[in-house]
């Protein structure tokens, strides 16, 4: 039977996520290269800028999951933040020293922050069980679309003469798209948070008493962030990559190429990845993913030659296919419905938690002991992380994902 077509949010915020990683990897592949050449900054201070403000972005992602579990509509948290990050990612062109490009980098981060968890559970509320891997696959397959098409835009302008500087400031175009798509694309019927999906009737509170506290996360979902977090502390920011491809001989004029090549793997695969996620299981899909990762980790601390980059980055874009839409559909079925955007934010957290100290390690290994030292340490944390995922998170997540695509019922629809 052919399966059926995506709701029109998902759809909607898919296009969303497009314009906006468009606008944001007109820049993102380049800034190592202008915080070392333009800024004379090293690998330590690039791994501190990413790790801060991945960091913030994931304690704000709690914040605003919570807070959108409470409202009529997560809508205004999603357009609050997309709308920030329009604003303040091309300032960047503007930056005089590693400072102000981090100052840059915390204020978009905190527009992701705001806007990533109600987004995340905006999509879950708007799918069945059976297909969400899928929609969450499809979200970021288009969202690598976006990041493919930014570097091969930053590289025609390269290539024609645009100075970098100015090369940031046309990042902002993408972004006023991106939000025009979120106004007019994504509806979203008001009613009260805890109506919007289906939750067990409560018992009447007698007039005064405090109302109920909200349904605790299981302890099955704490074991799988746990593992996550393991996982994250050797998943260090996707700017080492684009140095080590430096170092190993890719030109300044390539690594847009190289950098839209791997997006274009993800784009590609990341709808089937995620709907694969839908037949093998969540757990499997996701440790699969891992081991492509520390494969990939593996071969960039081993790599010595130019080929040896594009190769690998191809390899590191099955990965993200394998894992992205996993991941985040296994958050969904492990938590209460109702909990979804807490849930998400505490995903969030523990991914960007982990990236602070997991950045800040992984540069000053590479700046005291080599690339081959710091790539080695992030394949080793991501294999100590498979086991992990199969002791914490067995049985039980299985048997709850089971029954939670067993029971597949219809999506609210979109109105």
């Amino acid at each position: 039977m052919p399966r059926p077509r995506l709701s029109r949010t998902v759809v909607a915020l898919g296009v969303v996520s497009l314009c906006t990683d468009a606008s944001s990897e007109m820049i993102y592949p380049l800034l190592p290269l202008f915080l070392g050449t333009v800024l004379g900054a090293g690998p330590a201070a690039l791994g501190v800028i990413e790790g801060l403000a991945e960091a913030t972005a994931s304690l704000l992602k709690l914040a605003s999951g919570r807070w959108s579990d409470t409202l009529p509509r997560r809508k205004p948290l999603v357009l609050a933040g997309y709308g920030v990050s329009a604003v303040v990612r091309p300032l960047i062109a503007a930056a005089g020293s590693a400072g102000q490009v981090l100052a840059v980098r915390l204020a978009d981060r905190v527009g992701k922050g705001v806007r990533s968890a109600p987004r995340d559970a905006l999509i879950a509320d708007a799918t069945v069980p059976t297909e969400r891997g899928r929609a969450f696959g499809f979200h970021r397959s288009m969202d690598h679309a976006g990041a493919v098409v930014g570097p091969l835009v930053a590289w025609a302008l390269l290539a024609g003469g645009m100075p970098l500087r100015t090369v940031f400031w046309w990042a902002a175009v993408p972004g006023v798209l991106a939000l025009l798509a979120l106004w007019l694309g994504v509806r979203e019927e008001t009613v009260p948070r805890a109506q919007a999906v289906p939750a067990t009737p409560a018992l009447p509170l007698a007039s005064g008493a405090p109302p109920a506290r909200p349904t605790p996360l299981p302890a099955v979902f704490w074991r799988y962030l746990a593992v996550l977090f393991v996982f994250t502390l050797g998943n260090s920011s996707d700017a080492f990559l684009l140095l080590r491809a430096s170092d190993l001989g890719v030109t300044t004029a390539h690594v847009p190429l190289l950098w839209a090549a791997h997006h274009a793997v993800k784009a590609a695969l990341g709808t089937w990845g995620g709907g694969l996620s839908d037949r093998i299981g969540r757990r499997a899909a996701v440790a699969t993913g891992w081991g492509v990762y520390t494969l990939t980790y593996a071969g960039f601390a081993a790599a010595h030659a130019s080929w040896h980059a594009w190769a690998l980055f191809l390899g590191y874009g099955v990965f993200f296919a394998l894992v992205e839409g996993a991941e985040k559909a296994f958050v969904a079925e492990l938590v209460p419905a109702t909990r979804r955007g807490a849930a998400y934010g505490w995903f969030h957290l523990a991914v960007g938690v982990g990236a602070l100290p997991g950045s800040v390690v992984f540069g000053l290994v590479w700046q005291r002991w080599g690339a081959g030292a710091a790539f080695g340490l992030g394949a080793a944390l991501a294999g100590v992380a498979m086991v992990g995922l199969r002791l914490a998170v067995g049985r039980l997540a299985e048997t709850e994902e089971s029954a939670n695509l067993q029971s597949c019922r219809p999506a609210p629809a979109d109105r």
